[in-house]
């Protein structure tokens, strides 16, 4: 397995977000912990990740390229667009989704829901560089503790994954679920 620092990542940032592009499955930080991500509209990538994590069934997230695919993608009211507002932040809203074939079905197992976040992050920008859906959940096999040092990372997942981008222990948590779905906002603080 390959680690990249934020330096190193930067200086390849073309070859990084081409890797963001294709079915490359990374570790990466964010603005609370550490994820494990590829492209959202990749099938072949999403079920890796199911696979690395063992989680059949319960969707993922997604790091939008921008606040204006959550706007092309997702039901947008007032009240969402008050929390789109809101980012980038340590904020996953769930949202409606309007546009069926904006990730693939493994995403979120043909929910009609799908969580979206922008984190405030500089990894965040090379998303966006890249245009697509990311993938973005905790970096650990679901129910263990979730990554926010290189030491956390599971040595299941080490040899699973394509490369890790490493910028230093993490002190956060993950990010805020805000439940957009329902006619009364619901925070899950986790």
């Amino acid at each position: 397995m390959e680690v990249y620092i934020k330096e190193e990542t930067l200086l390849r940032k073309d070859e990084i977000i081409e890797k963001i592009r294709d079915d490359s499955i990374i570790v990466h930080p964010t603005d609370t912990i550490y994820g494990i991500g590829c492209n959202a509209t990749n099938t072949k990538a999403v079920n890796k990740i199911r696979k690395i994590k063992k989680r059949d069934t319960m969707p993922f997230s997604v790091m939008a390229p921008s606040k204006q695919w959550i706007y092309d993608n997702c039901v947008v009211d007032e009240e969402v667009e008050k929390w789109i507002n809101k980012l980038p932040g340590r904020y996953t809203l769930i949202l409606k989704l309007k546009n069926k074939k904006a990730v693939s079905k493994s995403v979120n197992n043909s929910w009609d829901t799908l969580g979206v976040r922008i984190p405030k992050h500089w990894f965040a920008y090379l998303v966006q560089k890249a245009n697509v859906p990311f993938v973005t959940t905790s970096a650990n096999i679901s129910g263990e503790d979730f990554m926010t040092n290189i030491d956390d990372l599971d040595p299941e997942i080490t040899g699973k994954i394509d490369f890790m981008v490493y910028e230093g222990p993490k002190k956060g948590r993950p990010s805020k679920i805000v439940d957009l779905t329902k006619e009364k906002t619901k925070i899950i603080k986790r």
